[in-house]
């Protein structure tokens, strides 16, 4: 099946011929849904933070900041700016000339309003010898959007969303990339107000941040008082997935196998890479304005206060388990402690010997730990928060994606559209042991929450393989505490016009 000139790509990508007969028994056999316990929902699953509690855990997080613990903001920011752009190119490939529907006349009505404006302006002067506002005015709409997405003009629809302007100030303009610089300065500095902050970023578009960086860098640190540790990588080409034809096979073209990307899942070997001690995840286009960044700020320190708050306790714990003497009372102060903040449940705990129960509370203390903010559900319920049965049989906290529900259980089905909240991407994580020691991520995982999904290529039919998330199967033997937090906290950018909500004005 494979070829010498197969075997020969497969070592330059790093891959194991192993990984590849891995990958094509999972076309043939699929993954398995996850048996789902419940919806997670506060009071199950879903800690909420009284008002009067929030004092509380920003304190736990100054108090932590003062140590010398390495803080890390985790950005994934290889996503390409296209997606946003459909509406436009559908515009552009339209037989009318006019905006028709409402996305298009909203576009055109507001489009003073968009961070790019004073950028897309020039260009139209340059290119057409018309501002904008002519363009309009004479109705050759097209011609903007066309400055706008291709290389004749800005050629917003082949660069990364990290690098767009999203935001108008005063006196500049902010991209998600600085956005996140200011943000991380907020929350994520030490006590010596050094900031780390790591991009996963695209090989093809990786000079562009380090130039935006370079350009930027100085500056911030100076406005906001702080010293950056910025770094980039990007998707190993060992975590790529083989592409395999209607029949199972590899998918071949012009002779070659055909790999695609591993889907975000494959920034576990990133995040592995790094050493912090506490390290903050968060989307590269969720961000807001300076003007609108004081809840998101404030409920980052909170998730973070609560899980240092969390890890200390299960340190202190941990420490006690050592002693293979210790008392059955204590046991099962700390089994406890693993159902009411872990959510961690064992179905015969009682039935388990001091022994096996120490061996049972060592196995589920020494992990990884996240806390995951959480927030209401706004529309269709979907992937997010719920509690799972291991394969073990023990049950605890996931964040699933829809497609590892059996919609045609009518029993799952149910849960998933009782459930009250959804994932944001909004976490804060510990990777160190009790004794300092990195946990290796890559152990973590589980294997078998991928998912294979239809595409084409050249006209072909294809399955493509994608690596169990990196909030979902890649996480999934990590301790997970959901917390609610607001709405307001999430606000991401998919389409163009989401910048014309008020959260980006």
């Amino acid at each position: 099946m494979l070829t010498a000139s197969d075997k020969a790509n497969l070592h330059k990508r790093g891959i194991s011929i192993r990984q590849i007969e891995e990958q094509l028994k999972s076309f043939v056999v699929g993954f398995p849904y996850l048996e789902i316990r419940s919806a997670a929902e506060p009071g199950k699953g879903i800690v909420q933070v009284a008002e009067e509690e929030i004092p509380v855990w920003l304190n736990h997080w100054d108090e932590y900041l003062q140590t010398e613990a390495s803080i890390l903001k985790f950005v994934p920011a290889s996503g390409a700016a296209s997606r946003m752009f459909k509406d436009l190119f559908e515009f552009l490939e339209n037989k009318h000339d006019n905006p028709g529907n409402a996305f298009e006349k909203k576009f055109f009505n507001e489009i003073e309003k968009f961070a790019f404006y004073d950028d897309l302006n020039k260009v139209c002067i340059h290119n057409n010898g018309k501002t904008i506002n002519e363009l309009l005015e004479s109705g050759q709409f097209k011609i903007i959007v066309e400055n706008l997405l291709t290389d004749k003009g800005l050629n917003y629809s082949s660069l990364p969303k990290g690098l767009l302007k999203f935001h108008s100030y005063p006196t500049e303009k902010r991209t998600p990339l600085q956005e996140h610089l200011v943000e991380g300065a907020l929350y994520a500095s030490n006590s010596s107000g050094n900031t780390k902050i790591h991009f996963t970023v695209s090989k093809e578009h990786r000079h562009l941040f380090e130039k935006q960086l370079n350009e930027t860098k100085k500056e911030y640190e100076k406005k906001l008082g702080v010293s950056y540790d910025v770094s980039f990588s990007e998707q190993k080409p060992s975590t790529d997935t083989l592409a395999a034809d209607s029949n199972n096979e590899p998918f071949r073209e012009n002779g070659e196998l055909l790999f695609r990307p591993g889907g975000h899942g494959a920034l576990i070997e990133n995040l592995n890479d790094l050493d912090g001690d506490i390290i903050f995840i968060k989307n590269i286009d969720n961000v807001v304005p300076d003007s609108k960044k004081n809840v998101t700020v404030t409920y980052k320190k909170v998730i973070a206060g609560i899980l240092v708050n969390i890890q200390k306790q299960c340190f202190s714990y941990l420490h006690e388990l050592e002693n293979e003497s210790i008392s059955q009372a204590k046991l099962v102060v700390i089994a406890r402690f693993c159902e009411a903040r872990l959510n961690n449940f064992h179905p015969n705990l009682q039935s388990l010997s001091p022994i096996d129960l120490r061996n049972y509370l060592i196995g589920k203390l020494n992990r990884p730990i996240r806390v995951c903010g959480m927030v209401k559900n706004v529309g269709e319920p979907g992937g997010g928060p719920f509690l799972t049965v291991n394969e073990d049989g023990t049950v605890s906290p996931q964040i699933l994606e829809s497609s590892q529900i059996d919609m045609n259980n009518p029993s799952d089905k149910e849960k998933m559209q009782q459930s009250t909240h959804f994932n944001p991407v909004d976490l804060v994580c510990a990777v160190k042991n009790y004794k300092g020691e990195k946990f290796d991520l890559l152990k973590q995982v589980d294997k078998k929450t991928g998912f294979i999904s239809l595409k084409s290529k050249s006209g072909k039919e294809l399955k493509a393989l994608e690596l169990p998330g990196l909030w979902n199967g890649a996480m999934s033997d990590w301790n997970s505490i959901f917390v609610e937090v607001p709405i307001e906290t999430f606000n991401p950018v998919k389409t163009v016009n989401d910048l014309l909500r008020p959260e980006h004005q």
